[in-house]
């Protein structure tokens, strides 16, 4: 059980370091998102196949997977954006909101009742997010962006909480990274004539943008998925979503070692000088992490059954 919840712990820390691939990737990001649901899709279709699971879904059924799949495309997109607009660290600060974005949504989408905790732990984040960006005033705009993707990222979670129960969450998430790649590959006309100042589309690799798409799409998404549905076997579903809240927690921790070892000359790292942030950024972020890790905690408490989201798909 412990090698288990080390393994988890592994897993979260592959996707709160996907922000810091994000910036260490050259592509722009509609490019960076293309490479990797196009390499996604093909990894979890190998693995569907090592695995001998079917394929088939209903047409009906496969034209809302691959809606949802462009969802999860633009969620992407705007938070590889975020990263590039302002620090990692604040771009998840901004994705921290997740939580309060799932509380708004779920009543309107899935008919339940408004919870009153939830509403005061939305309060909570709130302020946190209001001291994060007075303390970042330069960094709003990707403070924006990261809350807006935040808000694609419930918005899709609380639609896979109704596919899963439909669907094995491998074949799933093969659907949905096909449906983000076909998406992107089909805006990718209006976005080169009207999105990229002449330049059009950058899909050449450059440096070590290969050593690094190779571990977003086949580390932190393939393996990381797979193995967090192969652990939600043997783990509770409030096991698996308290951990996952710690993303940010992780994320933003190590952009700060980075920025430290950067700065202390042990490693060449310009794009993370921006990474040292104010005494209120920290209040601000301790405050939307709190609230995140509580919500589960007083769920439990108040004994209200809350739907079972797994990670279907990760950041």
């Amino acid at each position: 059980m412990l090698r288990d919840y080390l393994k988890l712990h592994f897993i979260v820390l592959l996707w709160g370091f996907t922000a810091i691939l994000g910036k260490l990737i050259a592509l722009p990001s509609v490019e960076l998102v293309f490479w990797r649901t196009l390499l996604a899709a093909t990894g979890l279709a190998v693995l569907l196949g090592a695995r001998r699971m079917p394929w088939r879904v209903p047409a009906g059924q496969v034209l809302r997977l691959l809606a949802v799949g462009a969802l999860v495309a633009t969620h992407w997109i705007t938070f590889f954006l975020a990263a590039r607009l302002s620090s990692v660290s604040v771009c998840l600060a901004g994705l921290a909101t997740l939580a309060l974005w799932t509380s708004l949504l779920e009543p309107l989408l899935l008919w339940r009742r408004v919870r009153g905790y939830e509403v005061g732990l939305g309060l909570i984040t709130m302020v946190g997010l209001y001291l994060v960006s007075q303390a970042e005033l330069d960094q709003l705009l990707g403070l924006g962006v990261a809350v807006l993707s935040a808000g694609l990222s419930a918005l899709f979670s609380v639609l896979n909480s109704k596919l899963i129960k439909q669907h094995p969450p491998l074949r799933l998430t093969f659907y949905e990274m096909l449906g983000a790649c076909i998406s992107i590959a089909l805006f990718f006309p209006v976005y080169s004539h009207y999105f990229t100042q002449g330049r059009g589309l950058q899909l050449a690799w450059h440096g070590l943008d290969w050593l690094w798409l190779g571990l977003l799409a086949g580390v932190c998404t393939v393996y990381a998925f797979s193995t967090s549905v192969e652990l939600m076997k043997r783990l509770s579903p409030f096991a698996v979503n308290l951990t996952i809240n710690l993303e940010p927690v992780y994320g933003i921790s190590m952009a700060a070692a980075i920025y430290w070892l950067h700065v202390k000359g042990l490693l060449h790292a310009p794009q993370f000088n921006g990474e040292r942030m104010s005494t209120g950024f920290y209040i601000g972020t301790l405050l939307i992490v709190l609230s995140v890790l509580i919500h589960p905690l007083v769920a439990r408490l108040m004994k209200d059954k809350e739907p079972d989201l797994e990670p279907v798909v990760p950041v």
